[in-house]
C-alpha cells in the first residue's frame, strides 16, 4: 500500500514532467496526495473502480455528475510486485491527458520501486550498524549475536582492524546520500570488509585482515587513495584513525585504539595508526575536565592576547628555534624575546626552560578542549 508521504513525493516528481492536476489514492479510493491539498482525505469513486478492475478508467464530464468525488480525466492503477497498491489520477480533458497515461503510470511504478529498494538498503544498513555496535562491546558473544552474524553473512573467524573516518563538508551529510554505498563499491577489497555509518560525520570500516598480506604501508596507501578520492570528488576533508589488528573476539580493543588515533588525526586531517602514538597515547586518556583545569592553571592569562598565544604556538611548532619563529611571525628577534619574557611573567612558566616548556606544550595541546567548554 502507498504511504501518504511517498505519494506526496511521487506527485512532486511527476509534476516536473507534467503540468496537470494530479491525485494519488489508496486501493479503497481515498485520496492520500494531491496537487490540490483540499482534496486529500476525500473519497474518489473512480479510483475505487480503477482499483477493483485494475485497469485504466476514463472519467468524462458526464461521470462527474454520477460518480462521487471525481473530476474528468483518467485514473491508472499503480502496481508493485504484480499487486495493485494505489491509483494515480490525472485531471483534465481525457483526450488531452490520456496520451501521458502509460508514461505517468510507469514513472509512478518506478518511483515506488526505487523508494522500496532505498528503504531496504537503509534497513539493512541500520541492522548492520546495530550488529557492529554490539560487536565492539567487551562482552562474550551470545548465541543470538552469532546467529545474527550468520544471517548477515559476517565471518566471525577473521582477524579485524578497525578504521574510523571523520569527514568535514559544508554540504549534505555523507550518510544522507549514496556516497557511502559508492565508497563500498569502489574501495571494498574483499567481501569480508564491512563499512557502516557511525553517528554524525563518521563511518567505520572493519578491515578483514589476512595475516600474509598484513602490511602497514599497503594499508596506508589504501587510505591515502580513499582520502584523495573523497577530497577530489566530494570535497570532503577526512581524517582516519587506524587501530591495530586483533582477533574477532577483541574487536573492541581495535575500536578504542582507532578512536584514540582519530582524535590525534583530526588535528591535522591526516591518517594516524594507533601504534604511532607515543605521548599522544597518554594524553588522550586524560579526562576533559582535567585538561580544562590544566589550561586554567597555566596559560589562561595569555588567552586574551592573540599575539602572545600565537607566539607561543609558533615557538613550539618551530622546535623552539628563535630565528625560524621570528621569521614565521615576521617580527624582529628582540620582539620575540620580549614576548617570551611577557609569557613568563603572566604564566610563571619560562618557555626557555625545558620543564616549563613541556608544561606549556601540554597546555597548548589541551587548548581545543578549553575553547569548546560549555
Amino acid at each position: 500500500m502507498l504511504r501518504p508521504l511517498l505519494a506526496k513525493n511521487i506527485i512532486a516528481e511527476v509534476q516536473k514532467c507534467l503540468n496537470e492536476d494530479l491525485i494519488i489514492t489508496d486501493i479503497n479510493g481515498t485520496i492520500i496526495a494531491s496537487t490540490n491539498e483540499n482534496r486529500i482525505g476525500a473519497f474518489h469513486e473512480g479510483a475505487l473502480i480503477c482499483s477493483k478492475k485494475q485497469t485504466k478508467i476514463i472519467i468524462t464530464y458526464k461521470d462527474e455528475k454520477i460518480l462521487k468525488g471525481v473530476k474528468s480525466g483518467i485514473n491508472l492503477p499503480v502496481f508493485f510486485r504484480q499487486q495493485i497498491i494505489g491509483v494515480i489520477g490525472i485531471t483534465g480533458d481525457p483526450q488531452s491527458v490520456s496520451p501521458y497515461g502509460e508514461i505517468i503510470q510507469k514513472m509512478t511504478e518506478l518511483l515506488v520501486k526505487e523508494s522500496y529498494y532505498s528503504e531496504q538498503i537503509e534497513r539493512e544498513a541500520r541492522t548492520l550498524e546495530a550488529f557492529v555496535f554490539d560487536w565492539i562491546q567487551p562482552k562474550e558473544w551470545s548465541e543470538t549475536f552469532q546467529n545474527q552474524a550468520e544471517l548477515l553473512g559476517i565471518d566471525l573467524h577473521i582477524d579485524r582492524q578497525i578504521i574510523i573516518c571523520h569527514y568535514l563538508s559544508g554540504t549534505k551529510d555523507l550518510m544522507e546520500t549514496n556516497i557511502l554505498q559508492e565508497i563500498q563499491q569502489t574501495f571494498k577489497r574483499t567481501v569480508h570488509d564491512i563499512f557502516v555509518r557511525w553517528g554524525n560525520q563518521h563511518f567505520v570500516l572493519l578491515y578483514a585482515v589476512n595475516q600474509k598480506d598484513n602490511n602497514k604501508e599497503r594499508t596506508l596507501h589504501f587510505f591515502k587513495q580513499l582520502q584523495s578520492y573523497l577530497q577530489e570528488k566530494y570535497s570532503l576533508h577526512t581524517s582516519f584513525g587506524i587501530g591495530q589488528t586483533v582477533s574477532p573476539h577483541h574487536v573492541f580493543q581495535s575500536f578504542k585504539q582507532a578512536e584514540r588515533a582519530l582524535s590525534v588525526a583530526q588535528k591535522t586531517t591526516s591518517i594516524i595508526f594507533d601504534d604511532q602514538l607515543l605521548l599522544d597515547m597518554c594524553l588522550e586518556d586524560i579526562k576533559r575536565e582535567t585538561r580544562i583545569e590544566f589550561v586554567n592553571r597555566t596559560i589562561k592569562k595569555i588567552m586574551q592576547d592573540a599575539e602572545l598565544l600565537s607566539t607561543l604556538q609558533t615557538f613550539l611548532s618551530e622546535n623552539q628555534s628563535f630565528k625560524q619563529t621570528a621569521q614565521k611571525l615576521h617580527i624582529h628577534i628582540n620582539t620575540l624575546h620580549y614576548r617570551l619574557k611577557r609569557i613568563e611573567e603572566l604564566t610563571k612558566l619560562n618557555p626557555k626552560n625545558f620543564q616549563d616548556l613541556t608544561t606549556l606544550y601540554l597546555a597548548i595541546h589541551f587548548l581545543d578542549d578549553y575553547l569548546k567548554k560549555t
